[in-house]
């Protein structure tokens, strides 16, 4: 996704020089000549990953601005320009929440490394805050990323189940989220000072399932030294979660339904039954009602988890989230590796968007992993996912190995390149040549249609008819 910077600056062309240094970066610029036409932009819900800000502005100066945004807690990474480096100056735009300065006029390299440097720091306070919203039990619906239909319907049934105690059964493919939908409910309820547990049916060994979840009295087996209160007494209070509950055995089944229906558990070995206060939400990917026509789960046990059941969608049914979902995991991986990769790119973007995901946004998160720690290039492109794409990048070398050699490059190249880019020897070819067969490719490819050659090829239509002129190509005439 595309990071928008808010130039705020009186100097218009101070604005048009900055814009012109990230657009070739591939950075969105938004524009305001003040402090108060930013403001309203920034109220009014305009886009701004990072703001720079001009400290000299007449009436409302960059510092009250800066403090002005603080107060109605907008909080991008601001960076203010400033005419002296006076380290007074400097110091109270830090006091007021600025996260870099430079002084005017900054050379191109100076900007966009303080831009990139801004959009870490963003993503590193935000990972900060995920986890320790996550380890507080804070986490709401509020941060459930994606706005579409269905995930809209996901947060309005999961905000009904969290104010009351009802068992919540959350149905849906493996790798769409059940266990963060089960956060949020726990999140948004009243016991979310209290413990959150999570418990993998699926991957407990068979002949401890009893012990990890109801506990166990030292001395009652072989091997217990100690005695262990078991999954539902950590959670007193608070909130269970029995991920893949269809992998359960059929014993243990049993006992889970009379710890539903009575609110009590019989630990190994124990000589009394122990009350328990544990609020359950189950989830899992199988079809319960076809397991217990086979058999293989208990139907009163299905009718007591199923009571409120919550469909969690695949990621093909909500791909108007998949470049939220994309800027997230981009935020959070650059924390967790260092690295300062801005988004994908508008084709790489399309591309994941298009893609079914048949393992839904774990698939996704792990791709998007991948990409990100093999990725040199600030923005994430088709090649960084092979699975998807089917590409490989240009060239793969190892660190340390020598670049390729021209003969290489030459190998590479398609044998029917439309536009060659280096000569029969293998060495670049001029500037002038690549461009006036480049124009001459993109008159043909669009027939002749001189507005829309200018538009693909990204320049005015009197630069492009200067261009024409200059390269001997005026026997090409626009189309009607």
């Amino acid at each position: 996704m595309t990071k928008t910077v808010l130039v705020v600056d009186d100097d218009p062309t101070q604005r048009r020089l900055i814009q012109a240094v990230l657009e070739r970066e591939g950075f969105a610029v938004a524009q305001a000549e003040g402090g108060e036409q930013a403001l309203t932009r920034l109220s009014a819900g305009g886009a701004a990953d990072v703001v720079i800000l001009d400290l000299s502005m007449p009436g409302m100066s960059g510092m009250e601005t800066l403090k002005e945004m603080r107060a109605r807690g907008f909080n991008p990474p601001v960076i203010v320009l400033t005419a002296t480096g006076g380290v007074e100056v400097v110091v109270k735009a830090m006091q007021a929440g600025a996260q870099d300065f430079f002084i005017k006029p900054a050379s191109p390299e100076r900007i966009i490394v303080s831009i990139r440097n801004a959009l870490q720091m963003g993503d590193l306070s935000a990972e900060v805050q995920r986890l320790t919203k996550r380890t507080a039990g804070q986490f709401s619906f509020d941060d459930l990323i994606g706005d579409s239909p269905a995930m809209t319907q996901v947060k309005s049934m999961g905000i009904r189940a969290a104010k009351s105690t009802i068992p919540v059964l959350i149905l849906g493919e493996s790798g769409v989220g059940k266990e963060v939908i089960a956060r949020a409910m726990h999140g948004a309820s009243d016991r979310s000072s209290k413990p959150f547990v999570a418990v993998n049916c699926g991957a407990l060994p068979e002949n401890l399932v009893e012990s990890i979840l109801f506990g166990h009295e030292k001395g009652s087996f072989t091997g217990a030294v100690d005695k262990h209160l078991g999954k539902f007494q950590e959670a007193s209070g608070g909130t269970l979660f029995l991920d893949e509950v269809g992998e359960l055995p059929l014993d243990i089944q049993v006992k889970l339904l009379r710890a539903l229906q009575e609110s009590e558990i019989d630990p190994i070995g124990s000589k009394r039954s122990v009350r328990v206060d544990a609020r359950i939400i189950s989830a899992t990917n199988r079809d319960l009602t076809q397991a217990v026509s086979e058999g293989r789960f208990r139907e009163d046990l299905f009718y007591r988890l199923n009571v409120f059941p919550v469909e969690a969608p695949p990621l093909r049914d909500r791909r108007e989230d998949i470049p939220a979902l994309v800027a997230h995991f981009v935020r959070r991986f650059n924390v967790e590796e260092g690295k300062r990769v801005v988004g994908a790119n508008p084709e790489t973007m399309a591309m994941l968007a298009a893609h079914d995901w048949p393992g839904n946004v774990r698939q996704l998160k792990n791709a998007v992993y991948r990409a990100i720690v093999l990725s040199e290039a600030p923005y994430l492109q088709p090649y960084d996912f092979p699975a998807v794409s089917g590409l490989k990048p240009p060239f793969e070398t190892m660190p340390g190995q020598p670049a390729p050699s021209a003969e290489q490059l030459m190998a590479a190249l398609p044998k029917e390149a439309p536009v060659r880019v280096l000569d029969e020897r293998g060495h670049l070819r001029k500037l002038d040549e690549i461009e006036h067969d480049l124009i001459q490719l993109a008159i043909e490819l669009y027939s002749g249609h001189m507005s829309e050659v200018a538009r693909r090829l990204g320049i005015g239509r009197s630069t492009l008819y200067r261009k024409v002129r200059e390269q001997g190509l005026e026997g090409f005439e626009e189309a009607v």
